[in-house]
């Protein structure tokens, strides 16, 4: 079953410690078959070097396992929620990196301050409050992904244009259209948390990006009249 699928999900989990991403096992990637409403994920807790495409783990919508051997990734009813709730993404990457997961303990929003920010994320990278006492004890992970969905709602946010979240006190999560823009969402992402916090050190005044600039770079590659790239 998704055979293909489970084959690309497989990939990009083997790419988070490629780049850097994550250490041991601090991540997951899961990727969705609109056609079955289904999604693939990594298996909870397993060796990068011992799992094979095969030991990927199908799962449905209401977070129940429909095809593997292995228990799913814990973060699963996260991934589920975030499919449920976010229009056109087919694939969320979780992981622990760095310097992303900085700014989610320090509670902060990752401001566009540069254009190789808005050229993946039109506007701030929103970091979402603690969960509460009772959240955390009623259905964890599943919270998780609501507190996200609350968080993109509340902040009048276009998850497709923003496609990345910061928890506080947690890490980041990260979306687009497949695993291998999600992926790499999640390498830029890295990225301009690092250049954030040294520009503020350096100038604790840098400003963020001008909306003009922020716009054109995020439409030149992302708009109905994109340019960037080969047709």
């Amino acid at each position: 079953m998704l055979e293909k699928l489970k084959q690309e999900v497989y990939q990009a989990n083997l790419e988070l410690p490629q780049r850097g991403l994550i250490k041991y096992t601090w991540g997951n990637v899961s990727g969705f078959d609109e056609a079955t409403q289904l999604f693939v994920i990594k298996p909870s807790g397993v060796d990068y070097d011992e799992m094979s495409p095969d030991d990927m783990v199908v799962c449905n919508l209401n977070c129940e396992v429909v095809e593997g051997n292995l228990n799913p990734s814990s973060d699963m009813p996260t991934h589920a929620v975030l499919y449920k709730s976010f229009e056109g993404i087919g694939s969320v990457v979780h992981t622990h990196s760095p310097w992303a997961t900085v700014w989610a303990q320090a509670g902060m929003d990752v401001p566009a301050m540069g254009t190789t920010h808005a050229d993946t994320f039109y506007g701030a990278v929103p970091c979402a409050r603690f969960l509460t006492a009772e959240e955390v004890n009623s259905n964890y992970e599943y919270e998780t992904g609501k507190l996200i969905v609350e968080t993109f709602e509340d902040k009048n946010i276009k998850p497709n244009e923003v496609p990345a979240v910061l928890l506080q006190g947690h890490a980041p999560f990260v979306w687009a259209k497949d695993c291998a823009h999600a992926v790499m969402n999640a390498v830029v992402l890295e990225e301009v948390c690092k250049m954030n916090l040294f520009s503020k050190q350096l100038n604790q005044e840098a400003p963020a990006l001008p909306q003009e600039i922020l716009d054109k770079h995020y439409e030149r590659k992302h708009g109905k009249n994109a340019y960037y790239g080969q047709n």
